[in-house]
């Protein structure tokens, strides 16, 4: 048994494909094949199914498997410590943020961080909560940029800072004649959201009630896929949306006239670094919180006092 057995065995139940397997560890496919079977062979046991497409581990492969993620596990944290040994920050870390967070969040820390930390290369996915939870518990992510908390054992969160929700409505809604606004005072009706699969949708829906009130059917039914075509859709088809603060940075003086506060204490959400258990880049990961706690706003500092609307 040697390290890339265990690698191969991974990458095949990432993939449950021979060839895509092969693929992605530069092998060819009788390659993996063959040394797969030969660490079955020396277990005495099969870990994967082959008569299913896609193939699936066995109930002991699965056993196996999750053991070959933690020695792997293991094997890396032993190189990070030399690394670390040598007084220099490097290495790479692949960070999965948030699409309702990325195009904001990013212009406040990447360049202090790629300028101050050289040798460390950045890779960032634009991924939904659900991806990034299951992307770094299969290793394809060191840590992810999200709204938390998420309440999950396996997970460990950092909380960062807190967001403010703002409501952002077309010219016509008489929202605007208010200074403050209460969800309350929000018509379902008029409130444009989301698609599913991203957490600021059920955020919005739990602050506004909306499972408590049923919709009309309009002629237009349309979920975003975006923060920013949300933007648009309230300039051109009328209505309602909930924006995070961190939205309203790259808005036109003419856009933030159509933005207002809600009555305090405001809803937030709270955004952290999260990752899985055992991962080993801490240093990597202590550097970047140290960037974007440094450089996000002052009023976004966390207040343990205010409560993140859950999702």
């Amino acid at each position: 048994m040697n390290i890339q057995q265990l690698e191969y065995v991974i990458a095949l139940d990432t993939y449950r494909n021979f060839v895509k397997a092969a693929e992605k560890c530069h092998v060819t496919q009788a390659t993996l094949s063959m040394m797969v079977k030969k660490l079955e062979e020396e277990l005495g046991a099969r870990l994967f199914d082959r008569s299913k497409k896609p193939l699936i581990p066995t109930e002991v492969g699965k056993r196996i498997i999750d053991q070959a993620r933690v020695i792997l596990q293991e094997e890396k944290r032993m190189r990070e410590i030399i690394k670390s040994e040598s007084g220099v920050l490097s290495g790479e870390l692949h960070l999965g943020i948030i699409p309702t967070l990325a195009s904001y969040i990013l212009p406040i820390f990447m360049n202090h961080f790629l300028g101050n930390y050289p040798h460390v290369r950045l890779k960032i996915s634009e991924l939904t909560t659900d991806e990034i939870i299951h992307k770094l518990g299969i290793n394809q992510l060191d840590a992810g940029l999200l709204a938390t908390p998420l309440g999950k054992k396996e997970i460990t969160e950092h909380p960062l800072f807190q967001e403010e929700f703002v409501v952002y409505a077309s010219e016509e809604q008489n929202l605007l004649k208010k200074k403050y606004i209460l969800a309350s005072e929000i018509d379902p009706n008029e409130l444009w959201l989301l698609e599913e699969g991203h957490c600021m949708r059920s955020q919005v829906i739990n602050l506004c009630a909306l499972k408590e009130l049923e919709k009309e059917k309009h002629q237009l039914d349309f979920a975003a896929g975006s923060i920013e075509t949300l933007k648009k859709i309230i300039e051109i088809n009328k209505g309602i949306t909930i924006l995070p603060k961190l939205a309203l940075r790259d808005m036109s003086e003419r856009q933030l006239q159509h933005v207002r506060y809600f009555k305090a204490p405001a809803p937030i959400r709270e955004i952290g670094i999260v990752t899985y258990r055992n991962h080993v880049k801490e240093p990597l990961i202590e550097a970047l919180k140290k960037e974007i706690t440094q450089h996000i706003p002052k009023e976004m500092k966390i207040d343990a006092s205010r409560k993140p609307l859950k999702f």
